[in-house]
């Protein structure tokens, strides 16, 4: 199968399905690819209330709005997995897994990003048995147990929230003494009988044996050994650009997309970039859609010109 549409974009996180909704609205012929489900980081967000017009809204709710909203103007959602990319031809040709060719005649880059691991032995083991990344998918599994969570920034804070629904007892471990999540989610938190704190302290081992039956820990500042009895632990320790797929084929910054700051253009003509995987200062669902935005709207501007 080869077909050529005008805009293709690659994933459908908020600044994907932002960029759809721009872009089909715009007239242009759209197509959103996405390798598993619409949604992205926000869609294993539990709770959102920091999106403007929107006073609380779980993140499985919030993605499958915009992705509504994307393709009822017309944008097509393709459930597939990119295996290459030629961003120089003419058009750009997008390969897939199955063997299956797509190309466009403008590109949209919006793969966000995924949560970085731990990288401690064990980790990789206990993986599904204990160790997850996702609160709003795992956190039910963990009903009336003691777990622990990884992390000091609103996503670990906030998702230690929704655990305590579920959890006998969730202990936030960090690496520094501070926390990095905005105050008022620090207020929140405190409050909350079921959370104790551990810090400084860093995960020197995942332990088990069929599943995960604890963590062992080392003090930043003392080198102290602790053993944390816990049925399992999230790790919210920061993201990582989903960026392999263009790495030689756009400029990159610390494994991040350069892009104008103006019309989000990469280093390649016809090529934009929206989201989390472009060098930015903040990376939140609402500076997500903006990008989509900007990205859809400068898309078509180019093609304009090319057309013309």
């Amino acid at each position: 199968m080869k077909t050529t549409t005008d805009i293709v974009i690659i994933g459908a996180g908020p600044a994907g399905m932002a960029a759809a909704l721009y872009a089909s609205r715009a007239g242009r012929e759209t197509v959103i690819i996405e390798k598993y489900y619409p949604g992205g980081q926000a869609f294993q967000t539990f709770h959102i209330e920091n999106y403007p017009g929107v006073k609380s809204i779980d993140g499985p709710g919030l993605s499958e709005v915009m992705s509504e909203q994307a393709t009822s103007f017309g944008a097509k959602l393709l459930i597939q997995e990119v295996k290459t990319l030629d961003l120089k031809a003419n058009p750009k040709k997008i390969m897939f897994r199955n063997g299956d060719e797509l190309e466009a005649k403008a590109v949209i880059l919006a793969m966000g990003a995924q949560p970085k691991h731990l990288d401690a032995p064990g980790e990789v083991e206990f993986t599904g048995k204990g160790v997850s990344y996702c609160a709003t998918c795992d956190g039910a599994f963990y009903r009336g147990k003691e777990i622990a969570v990884v992390g000091g920034g609103d996503s670990a804070l906030e998702e230690t929230m929704f655990l305590t629904r579920f959890a006998s007892k969730v202990t936030i471990i960090h690496r520094r003494n501070e926390f990095r999540a905005t105050q008022i989610i620090q207020d929140r938190i405190k409050k909350e009988a079921k959370v104790s704190f551990l810090t400084p302290y860093i995960v020197k081992e995942v332990l088990g044996e069929e599943k995960m039956t604890g963590l062992q820990l080392i003090n930043r500042e003392t080198n102290e050994e602790v053993f944390l009895p816990a049925a399992g632990v999230f790790v919210y320790v920061g993201y990582a650009p989903q960026t392999e797929l263009v790495e030689g084929l756009v400029e990159l910054e610390n494994g991040y997309i350069v892009t104008n700051e103006t019309n989000l253009a990469t280093s390649v003509p016809g090529v934009f970039a929206a989201g989390d995987l472009r060098v930015k200062n903040l990376r939140q669902v609402v500076t997500a859609v903006a990008d989509g935005a900007i990205a859809a709207v400068s898309a078509d501007h180019w093609l304009d010109q090319q057309e013309s």
